[in-house]
């Protein structure tokens, strides 16, 4: 399998769905196991320890563990759903709106919504949820990376592409900034994302990955040269290039893992060995610049 083959511990794919089932565009699923592992265990347990003198010892209290993680899924989702709606409408949200419009009666279980739920709105549609007024709780919903692509349509149902895209440019960075075409697919049905097939999240992968991200110029598909039958690779985009870096994809990630970007060395150096190039190209051009500057420059 690629992810087995990439000799890189403890870095998973983020799986894409069901999140937004394909019965019910209006409303999200569950999300699967290899995204949140067992993310209720905390929450339902504090609220199992608090039931253990309950006078009924007929009640049985497996079932209610089970009933409150269904109803704790369904908040999640359900905030998925509101702040995704939010993300369209370019809207901060609070914590307050949250409670109030989302959780309602389960205020005390908030922080193990919220947690997974912003998880979730990562991995599956690059969507960062920023703190950015801690006092007031208030957070500004974002693309991830600062990328400037969603490939949403404008419409009330489709949804943030973000996410497939750094996991295709975080694929071709693994492999050497150039990822065979094969590799880019096998990486992606990890996701449960093929070519050919229609996916409820990205439309039609193979549309959306060899012609509308290398329209928008964040991926590069090509032949590879001298294949012969013909093969073909992908690479960086020059808006990719522009927008994000190699370092700022590796921290992404390796956030979502709940790791560190040192913890992967050898793409930690290929990264930095990036970002000091990328600094010298552009003191370069700055020098190049004052020296133009200069040299046409007239005096009074």
């Amino acid at each position: 399998m690629w992810l087995a083959e990439r000799r890189i511990p403890g870095f998973k794919v983020p799986a894409a769905g069901p999140l937004i089932g394909p019965q019910s565009p209006q409303r999200a699923s569950s999300p699967p196991a290899s995204m949140a592992p067992n993310p209720w265990s905390q929450s339902v347990e504090g609220s199992s320890s608090q039931r253990e003198e309950d006078p009924f010892p007929w009640h049985n209290l497996e079932d209610r563990e089970s009933l409150l993680r269904n109803a704790l899924d369904e908040k999640m989702a359900d905030l998925v759903q509101f702040l995704l709606l939010k993300y369209r409408m370019r809207e901060p949200t609070t914590k307050a709106e949250m409670l109030s419009s989302v959780i309602k009666n389960y205020r005390d279980h908030f922080s193990v919504i919220f947690s997974v739920a912003t998880e979730c709105m990562q991995l599956v549609f690059g969507i960062d949820i920023k703190e950015v007024d801690p006092s007031g709780h208030s957070y500004a919903i974002t693309n991830a990376l600062d990328l400037t692509y969603d490939g949403m349509l404008g419409d009330d149902q489709s949804m943030p592409k973000t996410g497939l895209l750094i996991i295709i440019l975080f694929v071709i960075f693994m492999e050497g900034n150039s990822a065979s075409e094969e590799i880019v697919w096998e990486a992606l049905s990890v996701m449960g994302v093929y070519a050919g097939r229609e996916h409820f999240i990205y439309g039609d992968p193979g549309k959306l990955v060899t012609e509308d991200l290398v329209h928008e110029q964040y991926l590069e598909y090509r032949q590879v040269p001298g294949s012969d039958p013909a093969c073909y690779e992908f690479l960086w985009g020059p808006r990719a290039h522009a927008e994000t870096s190699k370092m700022k994809v590796l921290e992404y990630l390796a956030r979502i893992n709940g790791s560190e970007p040192r913890s992967y060395p050898s793409l930690y150096e290929e990264a930095l060995r990036d970002e000091e190039n990328s600094i010298s190209t552009w003191q370069s051009m700055d020098v190049r610049a004052i020296s133009v500057g200069g040299a046409t420059g007239t005096t009074d």
